[in-house]
């Protein structure tokens, strides 16, 4: 995993609700047998409280998931950019405090979703759904230029919730809308791209560290098995879990296609300069058909 602790604080009131949609069988990429992940049913989790937990004083004080990835200074390292709007900290309190990773805001019917890593809002067999979630887009420095976001439902294949599989490590979050607008309306969105082979050329960004700005890189991603992608670049720490992959990113509009999210494999992985995926197949199309059910 990619978290930074702040001592203990008082635990968020949540209320989860299991509802179990019927899925089909997902082949992942053509021709890869070992692809054939299946998300079955989806854990839908109902939540409450949120924003009012969320001080200056918490989001300066967070701390990022998987802070121990070891930078390797052995790929081409990111660079810090200003704060791109579609892409925010995903604030978050569990047993041990209060932390946070990456995710962005990606094109559904309802104007209203984000993509991250499953393990960023569901703990899995031994942790379950994370608490006082929220999504501040273009975070920097304690500062919500956009509004701090509430969730409305928080979605994960229920072989993420009960089994941890790594090849489901793909989440999506249903905010309630701010000040009577969607996400969407506001801030526009990236799309999913769904089966779109190994390689791509990528463009990641994603933070670090909650007193820093994002970072971002450029590169090609590559196969680490059939059912998940490798990104290589440095300076991924703590905090990048949930990380956009796009590609075809369109500089003026600042849109593009999401292939990949920081997660999977070893959680995204356990060193800042090598990176994971679970393949987005129809295993995760399916996910986000049911989330934006």
């Amino acid at each position: 995993m990619r978290l930074r602790m702040t001592g203990t604080a008082p635990a968020a009131a949540v209320m989860l609700a299991a509802v179990a949609l019927a899925g089909c069988g997902s082949p992942g990429p053509p021709g890869a047998a070992a692809a054939q992940v299946s998300v079955r049913d989806a854990a839908f989790t109902k939540v409450a409280g949120g924003p009012g937990y969320w001080t200056a004083s918490r989001l300066l004080g967070a701390t990022p998931w998987q802070a121990d990835r070891l930078a390797t200074a052995q790929t081409p390292g990111a660079s810090i950019i200003p704060a791109a709007a579609r892409v925010g900290a995903l604030f978050l309190h569990d047993a041990s405090g209060n932390h946070f990773c990456t995710a962005s805001v990606v094109a559904s019917p309802d104007h209203d979703l984000l993509v991250t890593a499953a393990h960023c809002i569901n703990g899995g067999p031994h942790g379950g759904a994370r608490s006082d979630i929220v999504f501040v887009p273009g975070y920097r420095d304690g500062k919500a230029p956009y509004g701090i976001w509430s969730p409305a439902r928080l979605v994960v294949a229920q072989g993420w919730a009960k089994a941890a599989d790594p090849d489901l490590d793909v989440g999506f979050v249903v905010l309630r809308r701010y000040h009577g607008r969607d996400i969407q309306q506001v801030l526009g969105a990236d799309t999913m791209a769904f089966d779109p082979g190994y390689r791509n050329l990528v463009r990641v960004t994603g933070y670090p560290d909650s007193k820093d700005r994002p970072i971002t890189c450029r590169n090609w991603t590559s196969r680490k098995s059939a059912t998940q992608l490798r990104f290589d670049c440095d300076g991924f720490t703590g905090g990048t879990s949930g990380s956009p992959w796009i590609t075809g990113f369109d500089p003026a509009t600042g849109t593009g296609r999401i292939v990949g999210v920081i997660g999977g494999y070893q959680e995204g992985g356990v060193t800042a300069g090598i990176s994971y995926s679970a393949y987005l197949g129809r295993a995760i199309r399916q996910l986000y058909g049911q989330a934006t059910a």
